[in-house]
């Protein structure tokens, strides 16, 4: 066979695969959404709290601003950026609330596609859009009269605790960073995942991508698939025990919807933060959940010893869900509290 003809055959093989992956009614993945408190609808704001909007490459962002009793002088602020699909109404007003009463300020907010920022497709998660939300969001912090320009610290958990790193790693005015069970190497998290899963798992979820992005060319409505799901379920994360994690935090959110657009795998990843860490100046604080289901225990070891004296590392005999809750959130907000007021001295 000459290798014309193989060609046209794999290329033919290649087409009906695009065409049946991206055009046919196939692939259809069952939602798993999360129960929602009837009455969240009723729950008033804090009175500390005001809604604003800010810009990230000329789409509105949606955020909340907490402030101090005590205006009198310019006040610290912590800027607090969500996990995986999370919205600023999932858990993040708890630890916001939790630095006001310290004297602190606080921003939360949407990042685009998210929640109430603008941006479409709705659901769609891109880590470097982020990093721009992130960046805009200490643009507006510092725009604030009431702020110390000087003493910001960046606040991350789960996947978005890597942000306040890179950012970090760009901006030397930033007072601090706070980064809670992250994921910082992403080749020793991949090995759990893929121990996990299998590799079966990642072929199958690769083909969902092909799907959702084929047909965000040909402007077609978005694959969608849940971000979280029960074990053995299509779903992004199914590890045993991440879904009831998740649905603890999103009774009580209005705007956390569990969906993702499935392409988000194939599009371009944020910079990396063992990279980012060698040019970070201030204090970082990384909070390690040592039973996490998802991120691997050895995935804060690389980033600390780049950091050197610059990390400070908390430890916790806890899943990663467990720090959002009870004790163990009190024990690790007490000691974040701790940290910040070094930063801000």
């Amino acid at each position: 066979m000459s290798i014309l003809k193989i060609f046209i055959r794999i290329f033919s093989f290649l087409l009906v695969y695009f065409v049946v992956i991206i055009f046919f009614p196939i692939m259809n993945v069952k939602k798993q959404p999360f129960k929602k408190n009837e009455n969240i609808g009723e729950k008033e704001a804090p009175k500390c709290r005001e809604n604003i909007t800010f810009e990230a490459c000329g789409e509105k962002i949606s955020g909340w601003f907490y402030s101090p009793n005590d205006k009198s002088t310019a006040f610290p602020c912590v800027v607090l950026s969500h996990g995986f699909g999370g919205t600023k109404d999932l858990i993040l007003e708890k630890y916001a609330l939790k630095f006001v009463e310290k004297g602190y300020g606080a921003i939360t907010y949407d990042y685009r596609h998210y929640g109430e920022s603008q941006g479409e497709p709705k659901q769609l998660l891109s880590t470097t859009e982020q990093l721009d939300d992130l960046r805009a969001a200490v643009e507006y912090a510092r725009s604030r009269e009431e702020i110390d320009d000087e003493k910001i610290i960046l606040w991350g958990t789960s996947a978005g605790a890597i942000y306040g790193i890179i950012i970090a790693g760009e901006d030397e005015k930033i007072a601090g960073v706070i980064a809670q069970c992250g994921s910082f190497d992403s080749k020793e998290d991949s090995k759990l995942a893929v121990k996990r899963e299998g590799i079966g798992f990642f072929l199958k979820m690769f083909i969902h991508a092909q799907r959702d992005k084929g047909r965000s060319r040909f402007g077609l409505s978005r694959h969608i698939i849940p971000a979280y799901g029960v074990p053995n379920s299509t779903a992004f994360l199914r590890t045993k025990g991440v879904f009831d994690g998740v649905q603890r935090l999103a009774v009580d959110s209005k705007y956390f919807i569990n969906e993702v657009c499935a392409g988000f795998m194939l599009m371009p990843r944020a910079q990396n933060p063992l990279i980012s860490a060698e040019n970070v100046k201030c204090p970082v604080q990384l909070l390690v959940c040592e039973k996490d289901e998802i991120i691997s225990p050895k995935s804060h070891l690389k980033i600390e010893k780049i950091l050197g004296e610059k990390a400070e590392v908390k430890l916790y005999p806890i899943g990663h869900f467990d720090i959002y809750f009870d004790e163990n959130f009190e024990k690790a907000v007490k000691d974040q509290l701790a940290f910040i007021e070094g930063a801000c001295l």
